[in-house]
């Protein structure tokens, strides 16, 4: 994939290192908050506290993130680059999909983190997996995901990485589609069964999606080497339940499936590529999944 030329993204938030904590108050960090806490148990007013310590310390400017205080390796370096420029092009792609559509694109942020994170949909670890957060409307990603995904799932390639960041993404198209909040509506009054199944068609969604924005990646800036659709369909089917549940359990449960299965994920991103037509994306209409 001839990624190295595409426009890095201006919405990264690097939270590596931080573990989901911010370290600005007061310059104290951790230890800062854990004083703020007892002296309100204590009865004293912690915002005030909470100021005077800042003053003190020098108010928020004064101390650096653990982010920007760790150095990270070339490796993860760059892999951050990647990520930046893959969501630039998202960023370049996706207003001009959504004007075809009558909708206007907004940018998510995407949050890079190690371990563990505090998102606008709760708290999460690195076990997760990268996810969207349609509550702050963020992507948030571990890069070990992708040595996870080279190594366990046996997809590496940069267009497999890509892949990743494209799906949730494609949960952002979501949310400025109002499919998320009919979904979330369906899944409050749904049962665990009737919920994995709407759980599934959400997936293949952002999948599709998916392949509409490699589809016009191509068309614009001709980012796609010989072999980049083979990377992202080995990668979708990898991570499809059916694989994921034989791999950790040895049988599979098509009754908790909550993503579809590898042959439903690279169904749905390949017409995603293949047609860029948003109009056949509708997996929640769609009888033959």
């Amino acid at each position: 994939m001839k990624w190295q030329d595409l426009r890095p993204s201006d919405n990264v938030e690097d939270q590596r290192g931080s573990s989901g904590r911010t370290l600005a108050l007061g310059g104290g960090g951790i230890v800062t908050v854990i004083v703020i806490i007892i002296y309100a148990l204590l009865g004293g007013d912690p915002a005030k506290l909470a100021q005077q310590l800042s003053q003190q310390q020098g108010g928020p400017s004064a101390s650096l993130s653990s982010s920007q205080q760790q150095q990270f390796s070339p490796e993860d370096q760059k892999l951050a680059d990647f990520v930046s420029r893959i969501l630039g092009d998202t960023e370049d792609v996706w207003p001009k999909v959504l004007q075809q559509v009558g909708k206007q694109y907004r940018n998510p942020k995407l949050v890079l983190f190690s371990d563990r994170v505090q998102s606008g949909c709760g708290f999460a670890s690195a076990a997760t997996g990268p996810f969207y957060c349609p509550e702050d409307e963020k992507v948030y990603i571990d890069l070990s995901f992708y040595r996870e995904l080279k190594n366990r799932f046996q997809s590496p390639g940069d267009f497999a990485q890509a892949y990743v960041i494209a799906h949730e993404v494609g949960h952002h198209v979501q949310k400025i589609l109002g499919i998320s909040d009919k979904f979330n509506a369906l899944r409050s009054h749904a049962g665990e069964r009737e919920g994995n199944e709407l759980s599934v068609r959400l997936e293949l969604q952002a999948d599709f999606f998916a392949g509409v924005w490699a589809h016009y990646a191509q068309q614009y800036q001709k980012v796609l080497e010989p072999g980049d659709i083979e990377q992202a369909l080995h990668a979708a089917s990898a991570i499809g339940d059916d694989n994921i549940q034989k791999q950790a359990q040895g049988y599979v449960v098509p009754d908790s499936f909550t993503h579809g299965t590898g042959e439903q994920r690279v169904r749905w991103f390949r017409k995603g590529y293949d047609t860029g037509d948003m109009s056949q994306g509708d997996t929640f209409s769609a009888k033959d999944l």
